[in-house]
This record gives structure tokens, sequence and C-alpha cells, in this order.
């Protein structure tokens, strides 16, 4: 097995032996993605047959992403300190028991532990790939790896509803869950055998800075989730304070931290801060538009429900179709371009939804939504490169947690959004939420063009 440390910052892999690499990543990659949607589409089920509420069932979906979010930064800390690939075998298997458990479980109680279990799997596993792929291609070639992570990723999430429906009507929920099992026992020797060893600062971790850490970001994380579910604004408020005093705790006992966990030294650098904050502007409009989408067009628009599932999936197909026309350009132009022209046509897209009516053909809606989703895949891969390619090679790991954190943060926020949205307005709050996208949209388009004027720091 290769090795390095972080004075290398590219590993000496054959092409064989880099495309192996890819393979065993990107198969817990696709497991982590996909169990963010599969089980939505099955929680109505899960709820009659567990008879639970519907309140109390969202928290199944809610518990994943928290838990995903809480644990990320300190996992990627982790992940520098003892090396990548023992936090990558980490997370598999704890998310093949997990899966187990979901699986198995007859009580809601239950299953929500294993949500948790799959969430911290999840972020151990999300929270090293981007760093890993940093260290498996050149930086020559960094777009390309990037761009197939991407490409992943989106075919995750796509993936989600249409798998779930095909396993829903061939047998019960349980086997949402047990399908990882099998996956990811695949998934284990690819990535114990061609996953390369590799770290970053080999600091050791403070394990009172990682509970500082994940209590910050899981209770901010918490906060959205309360305000998006209805839920007393009193566990909002309570939750925002504990949330602030762990920021304000983390922040003093990292101040002179050289790789602090909470990577203040990377969002420091303009490149990097500039890049977050694009990042979770344009995730926070695909998240108002995902989840809106579904109400506006069968409410506004007058769309089946079958319809409107073949219609969403074009949003992430073209993500998908984009990550691969963007390989090659990513490591030619310059990110704050293709990613300012990528918000540009994403907010296009999402005006051009938010305009429609009940007069708009489906053809058109489809239109729109390719407008969208090419947006949406033209910004993301060059936007990852950013982040990446600017960072200390030694500090891969945080780095890759910023790309994951971000995205994570911009998805929360935006479903909270939609959720407020319907309270301000049931009837109009769909139209509301989509415009609200769109601006979120321009917004992650000023900062993305502030790069244009910013000098790259390539330190790799």
């Amino acid at each position: 097995m290769v090795s390095t440390t972080f004075e290398t910052s590219v590993l000496s892999l054959t092409p064989r032996q880099r495309i192996l690499a890819m393979v065993a990543l990107m198969s817990g990659v696709v497991l982590a993605t996909l169990d963010t949607t599969i089980s939505n589409t099955a929680l109505p089920q899960i709820a009659r047959e567990l008879q639970s509420s519907e309140a109390s069932i969202i928290w199944i979906a809610n518990a994943y992403q928290i838990a995903m979010i809480a644990g990320l930064l300190p996992l990627a800390s982790l992940g520098e300190s003892i090396g990548y690939r023992r936090v990558y075998l980490f997370g598999l298997v704890v998310f093949v028991i997990a899966s187990l458990v979901c699986g198995a479980s007859s009580s809601l109680g239950w299953v929500i532990v294993g949500r948790v279990a799959q969430g911290v799997g999840a972020a151990a596993i999300m929270s090293v790939n981007t760093a890993f792929i940093r260290h498996i291609y050149p930086s020559a070639q960094l777009g390309r790896g990037l761009s197939l992570n991407a490409l992943v990723v989106a075919v995750g999430f796509t993936l989600g509803p249409p798998l779930a429906s095909g396993i829903l009507s061939l047998a019960n929920w349980h086997w949402l869950f047990l399908l990882n099992v099998p996956v990811g026992l695949i998934a284990l020797p690819l990535a114990f055998r061609f996953l390369p060893d590799v770290c970053g600062t080999r600091n050791s971790l403070d394990a009172i800075t990682g509970s500082l850490c994940a209590a910050f970001l899981g209770l901010l994380a918490f906060s959205f989730c309360t305000l998006a579910n209805g839920m007393e604004k009193s566990v909002a408020i309570c939750a925002a304070a504990v949330c602030a005093l762990s920021l304000s705790l983390l922040l003093k006992n990292q101040a002179r931290h050289p790789a602090p966990m909470l990577p203040v030294d990377l969002l420091k650098m303009p490149i990097i801060g500039l890049s977050s904050v694009t990042s979770v502007c344009a995730f926070a409009t695909q998240a108002l538009a995902l989840v809106a989408l579904p109400f506006f067009l069968q409410a506004v628009i007058g769309i089946s429900v079958v319809n409107t599932g073949l219609l969403l999936s074009t949003w992430p197909l073209v993500v998908a179709a984009m990550a691969l026309l963007v390989r090659p350009l990513s490591d030619r132009w310059s990110a704050g371009g293709l990613c300012s022209t990528g918000l540009l046509i994403l907010c296009v897209g999402m005006m051009a939804l938010a305009s429609a009516s009940s007069d708009t053909s489906i053809a058109s809606i489809a239109f729109r939504l390719v407008l969208c989703g090419a947006g949406f895949g033209l910004y993301q891969a060059p936007n990852m490169k950013a982040i990446m390619s600017s960072a200390p090679v030694h500090r891969s790991g945080g780095a890759s947690g910023i790309v994951a954190i971000s995205r994570l943060m911009g998805q929360a926020a935006g479903a909270a959004l939609v959720a407020q949205c319907f309270r301000i307005s049931s009837q109009h709050g769909p139209e509301l939420a989509l415009w609200l996208g769109s601006g979120s949209a321009m917004v992650g388009l000023v900062f993305s063009a502030l790069r244009l004027r910013t000098p790259a720091r390539q330190l790799a």
C-alpha cells in the first residue's frame, strides 16, 4: 500500500491504481448520497406501519442529516490525524451496521437511532472523499477527479426516489436500508485493498474540541430542522443559544491551533471563503427548488404525481451529464468564471420556473429544469476544485470538510426557508420559495464573481 505524508501532494499511482482507488472511494460515496433521499419516499408507509405521526416520522430524515453535519468536521480532522483511509473504513463499517439496525427495527426509536449512526458513518465517508481525490489525481487533472465525484453524488441523489419506488413495489420499507448491507460488504474489501494510506497534519485529535465542534454544527442543523418542522420556537431558541456558546468556546479553544478543526485558517483565504459561501448559496437554491417544486407543479401547474416525479429527475440527470462535460473545462478555466456563468444560468432557470403558470406546458417546464440542472452542474465541480486546490496539501482534510459542510448547510437552510415560505403564505408559498431560490443563486453569483479579482493561492 502506497503511503505519503503531508510533504507530498500527489501519490505516484499508475492509471490502473488511480481507477481502482476511485472505484473504491465512489462506492462509499454513492451509498452516503443515496441514503439522503431513498427513505423519503417511504416515510408515509413507515409512519403507518410504526403507527407514528407525520411530525415524528420526519425525524428519520432529519436524524441522518443532523448527524452528518455534526460529524463532518471532527471526522475530517481525525482523518488528518490518523489517516483518511482509516476514517473512511470506519465510516463504511458503521454505515453497514447502522443499515442493519434500521432494516431490522420495528419501532420508530430504533429506526432513528440507526439513522443517527448511518449519518455518522456517512459523515466519515464524505469528510475525507475529496481529500483522497486531492492526493489521487495530479493537480493538472484534479478537475476530472472532482467532476467524477460530482457525477457520482448526482447519480446517488437521482437514483434515490426511483430506486425506493422499485423496492417498495416488491418488498417492504425495511429493504430500503438492508440493500446497503451487500453493497457495503463489497465496498469494504475494495476500500481496504485499493485506497492509499494518506493523512495530513498528523496533529492529535482533541476530544473536547471535537465535542464543541459537533455541538455547534449539530445544534445549528437542529435549529434549522425545528423551524422547518414547525416545532416550538423556544426549542429552536434554546438550541441556537447553546450553539452560539459552543461556537464561542470552540473559537477560543482553537485560537492558536496550527490546524483548527473548525477550519477558520482556510476560510480566511479569500478563494476558499468565497467558494464556501458560494456553495452554501447554490445548494440552498437547489434545496429551495427541489422541496418546493412538487407542491408547485401539482398545485399551480396541475401536473400529476407521476409526471412530477419524472420531471424532477430532469434536474439531477442534467447535473450528472454536466459533470462529464465540465471535466476538461474545470482544469483549463478559472472557477470564478465557470461558477459565475453556471449560477447565472441557474438564476435564470429559477426565475423561469417561478414565472410558470397553469398554461405552461410540460415541455416548457422540462426545459426550465434543464436550465437549472445545467447551471448547477457547471458550477459544482469547479467550485470544489477552487476549495481543494487553494488549501495546503496537509490541510486537505479540512478543505474536504468545508466542501461537505457547505453543501449540507446550504441544503438544510434551503429546506428551512421553504417551510417558512409556506407559513408566510400557504397558497403562494411554492412560488415564493422559487423566487427566493433565484435570489439565493444571485447572491452566490456575486460571491463567485468576487473570485475573478482574487488571485488564487495554489499551495499544492
